[in-house]
């Protein structure tokens, strides 16, 4: 947006860490009918809510656009013994605890795909053994240490770790692009194309049709930038762009997948 001259002001961005988005979505709301505050947003919006955590709807923020979405992806050790998903479930299966998974939250979109790929194996998901962690870096880095099994993360987050770590499976509809190796967990036998870590933009409820119509054609020449394809590229993530209508139809859908699938 600085690089490229498209506002008019400066931007600055503040980290609202805490509650899992909770604190950043308290915080936007601060700001209704204000088009200058905007929500950089995954789906906890619908888990936080959902889970009784938080007493906001995605519905109390005004959809500007979908920008991408990654993936969940299970990982072990590169020296591990366990080479698949089917192998993975198959230790679980015959002990629940013989698996540690390390994570950054309860109930987000990894969390859930992981749930989702239990059950459809059959294993109670109640029963995963999780070992919560301030980031998926921290989670990897138990992981390398020994401290836990596995962890469960975005693939973009996965592949930071190099070769340390080897991913058995991502919860997706379709293999991905950028790693056309790695298997999804259907092609492994576990019925689990997961919750899309979508990333996408809100404003606070009451901007105007003019101020959301200059978000999304700022927003829409970002994606289109070089620089913005090269950080997709780099970190596994795929370019999924919608405008505010159609963003607003995709998010419906998307709650009510993610509801089914918590409750």
């Amino acid at each position: 947006l600085h690089d490229e001259k498209l506002l008019p002001t400066s931007a600055v961005v503040v980290n609202k860490t805490g509650g899992n988005q909770v604190l950043a979505v308290n915080y936007l709301k601060q700001f209704n009918a204000d088009p200058h505050a905007l929500l950089y947003a995954n789906p906890t919006v619908f888990t936080n809510q959902i889970a009784g955590i938080s007493p906001h709807h995605y519905n109390d923020l005004t959809p500007l656009a979908l920008l991408m979405v990654d993936y969940t992806v299970i990982s072990v050790r590169n020296d591990s013994p366990v080479k698949s998903m089917k192998e993975l479930v198959a230790m679980i299966r015959a002990d629940p605890n013989s698996v540690a998974f390390g994570l950054p939250s309860r109930g987000g979109p990894n969390h859930l795909a992981a749930a989702q790929a239990m059950r459809s194996a059959g294993i109670d998901p109640n029963k995963l053994k999780l070992v919560l962690f301030k980031t998926n870096a921290d989670a990897a880095t138990a992981m390398l240490g020994g401290h836990i099994q596995a962890t469960i993360s975005t693939v973009g987050a996965a592949t930071t770790a190099g070769n340390t770590s080897r991913m058995l499976a991502v919860a997706a509809p379709r293999r991905i692009s950028e790693l056309p190796n790695l298997p999804t967990m259907r092609e492994q036998g576990v019925d689990a194309t997961g919750i899309p870590n979508w990333r996408g933009v809100f404003a606070p409820k009451g901007v105007t049709a003019a101020q959301i119509a200059f978000w999304e054609d700022a927003l829409a020449k970002v994606i289109i930038d070089s620089d913005w394809k090269k950080q997709l590229s780099e970190n596994n993530l795929e370019s999924m762009f919608m405008r505010s209508a159609e963003f607003g139809k995709f998010l419906n859908a998307e709650y009510l997948t993610t509801r089914a699938v918590m409750v």
